[in-house]
């Protein structure tokens, strides 16, 4: 159910040290004046995705060319130029031609202190991309372009992959999330670019096509508990039930089989209450006889070969994306009101937490990094949750009380078995959805910057 343990261990001991600092810090009493009229709260999250026509054509590109229609995105048009790429995983080099897109500079309304990326694509094979990402400070200084991800939908022309070792003076990438290094000093994301480069087998006509890229910038409070909220909707969607334990021991090679695939299993899970799922064909690879082939699948095409897991953010939203007209994002919510809002919408939503055992009565275990899926509230909002950690698939849906569930999700702070200080995910989720939604979805997916 957990990821590799080298995930954000640096980056947990940072803001650990950051937050015993400011907590050492003298209170000074504020004077006494006049109460002020309440202000809104300022934003926690701002997010920005580039996919409608006008997004692509605003980039500036080189050698892409912009694709029309329903669905619009990018493609390689007459490629830019011709590049080696030696993967590291495979010990290869091969020719690749390729053609890029720049993003705009994209001012955020969150002064951040975490960036996280997300795409949807599909590469043909004999093609991949890559994703790059350059923040601006607010003293208007900028970051290198950092690699958030190598990626293939398949993996027979290139490993997939994150990239270790990024970094400047005052912030690192961190698998997945480009982080400043330490928050108390004050210092910022305030905008950013992304850069997209599409490869592809030289002297073909091959192309990937990317129909959605954008990133989440976030500054979450440290906090140990967050404030309790009152139920809103009662409503239970119906979600396919999928355990990753039945999976334990099944392809090693794969972040150690089923016990650490909680992230493709709930993945899979929403992919299939949106009605698509991999062909025959697709899951011809699997052993004959093995339960559920489908989880098997998504823990390959999730699979982080740096990582060595498949609970890469991003990834697991490529993934998602890879099946018919399926938008996929990896986000921030500041509320469990906005994931109830979408729940009541009809759209299931995979959190990300981390909790001692006692801290979620009823789960039966404890968990430095897991994911579930979220698919209802029952009348006295609590929360109903498609949970993969489970012996089997009738065993899946738990329900979990409001006020337990809410705050190990919400939180950024929390202690281990030890008594030490660790991160908490801070409301990270994965939101999918379709390309047609309901008038309702599309009110609520828009109200939280995802359209």
């Amino acid at each position: 159910m957990t990821s590799p343990t080298s995930r954000r261990t640096v980056l947990t001991a940072a803001l650990a040290t950051a937050a015993a600092a400011a907590s050492a810090a003298p209170v000074v009493a504020a004077p006494t004046s006049k109460p002020s009229a309440p202000q809104a709260a300022a934003p926690l999250v701002d997010n920005r995705f580039w996919h409608t026509y006008t997004d692509w054509r605003w980039g500036s590109g080189d050698g892409t060319r912009v694709l029309a229609g329903t669905r619009p995105g990018l493609a390689i048009a007459t490629p830019a130029g011709r590049t080696d790429y030696a993967d590291p995983h495979t010990g290869e080099t091969a020719a690749w031609e390729y053609a890029t897109w720049t993003s705009p500079l994209h001012r955020s309304a969150v002064p951040a202190t975490e960036l996280i990326t997300s795409w949807n694509a599909r590469t043909p094979a004999g093609t991949w991309i890559a994703v790059e990402l350059s923040a601006t400070y607010a003293d208007g200084t900028a970051t290198p372009w950092f690699v958030m991800g190598r990626w293939a939908s398949g993996d027979g022309d290139i490993r997939r992959t994150s990239v270790d070792d990024q970094g400047d003076p005052h912030s690192s990438v961190w698998t997945d999330t480009l982080a400043v290094d330490d928050a108390a000093s004050g210092v910022r994301f305030t905008a950013y670019r992304i850069r997209l480069t599409l490869y592809r087998t030289p002297g073909t006509r091959l192309t990937p096509k990317v129909w959605r890229v954008g990133a989440m910038a976030s500054d979450i409070p440290d906090r140990f508990t967050v404030p309790a909220s009152a139920p809103a909707h009662a409503r239970e969607l119906r979600v396919p039930r999928y355990s990753q334990n039945v999976h334990i021991g099944q392809y090693p090679e794969y972040d150690n089989g089923g016990e650490a695939w909680c992230s493709p299993t709930s993945s899979q899970m929403i992919i299939e209450y949106w009605g698509r799922k991999p062909t025959a064909e697709d899951l011809a690879w699997v052993r004959p006889g093995l339960p559920d082939p489908q989880v098997c699948h998504a823990a390959r095409h999730t699979y982080d070969y740096q990582y060595g897991g498949c609970g890469n953010w991003p990834f697991n939203a490529a993934y998602a994306a890879t099946y018919r007209d399926l938008n996929a994002v990896v986000t921030r919510l500041g509320s469990l009101t906005d994931l109830e809002r979408l729940v009541h919408a009809g759209i299931p939503v995979i959190t990300s937490q981390s909790f001692l055992q006692e801290e979620l009565p009823g789960a039966g275990y404890g968990t430095a990094g897991h994911l579930m899926t979220v698919v209802g509230f029952t009348p006295a909002g609590d929360v109903i949750a498609n949970d993969p950690a489970s012996p089997d698939n009738e065993a899946v849906r738990r329900v979990y009380r409001r006020r337990d569930w809410e705050n190990i999700w919400l939180r950024t702070k929390r202690y281990d078995a030890s008594g030490r200080v660790r991160s908490g995910t801070g409301g990270v989720c994965y939101v999918y959805w379709p390309s047609g939604p309901t008038p309702g979805q599309r009110r609520v997916l828009r109200s939280l910057g995802l359209l």
